[in-house]
């Protein structure tokens, strides 16, 4: 079946306790101190409890991807041939779960450019920036509503453009890390991602070559 319709079928909505919430990068002109980072998570919490709108079953999906070995026929055709789609699904779906840690780059702890910067370099033998605002910066841009499997989606979600990022999957979903849930999938079409998306870059040439081959 294309994943389209399974993935459809996860999104609920409603107001949910365990939405995603996450702080790529502190306000402009914070110290770093703890008292800027909780007064901050205090603003994100007020905000996603009023706007994350569309919930994803986070499990549920993990067990479709997992078992999503070769690209669906609906998507054949969208998947960038640069990019090993396989190889990428299986280190996304193996970071789910891992916590956020600010600077992190590892399973012990990760943030959301540290997530898609190794996920990149394994998947594609890519060196991506850094910084969300590194990795804004390379590749080509995409419309929203060319979004191609593996595609790079940007957020301003403190004040900031870009301040955080992930990795579009398909069926409007994206991985990223979040600070209380840490890597997840969330959908473009909830109200407070729609609100913040400020583009999209595909790194991965749709007419290069698979990396290695």
């Amino acid at each position: 079946m294309v994943l389209l319709c399974t993935i459809a079928s996860l999104l609920m909505t409603g107001c949910s306790s365990s939405s995603p919430r996450f702080v790529s990068v502190p306000l402009a002109g914070s110290s770093h101190d703890e008292e800027d980072e909780t007064r901050f998570a205090t603003r994100i919490r007020a905000e996603e409890e009023n706007e994350d709108d569309r919930k994803v079953d986070v499990e549920k999906v993990r067990k479709q991807l997992t078992r999503e070995s070769t690209p669906s026929s609906a998507y054949a055709n969208r998947t960038p041939a640069g990019l090993d789609r396989d190889r990428l699904l299986l280190d996304v779906v193996s970071f789910l779960g891992t916590p956020y840690r600010r600077g992190g780059n590892t399973k012990e702890g990760i943030d959301c450019s540290g997530f898609t910067a190794k996920v990149y370099e394994k998947a594609t033998a890519t060196q991506l920036p850094r910084s969300a605002k590194g990795q804004f910066g390379v590749g080509l841009s995409v419309t929203k509503k060319n979004l191609e499997f593996g595609d790079l989606v940007f957020f301003n979600t403190t004040g900031r453009r870009p301040s955080h990022v992930g990795i579009y999957i398909e069926d409007d979903l994206f991985a990223h890390a979040s600070v209380t849930r840490g890597v997840t999938l969330s959908s473009l079409e909830s109200t407070y991602y729609r609100k913040r998306f400020v583009g999209a870059r595909r790194v991965v040439s749709p007419y290069a070559p698979p990396p290695g081959r």
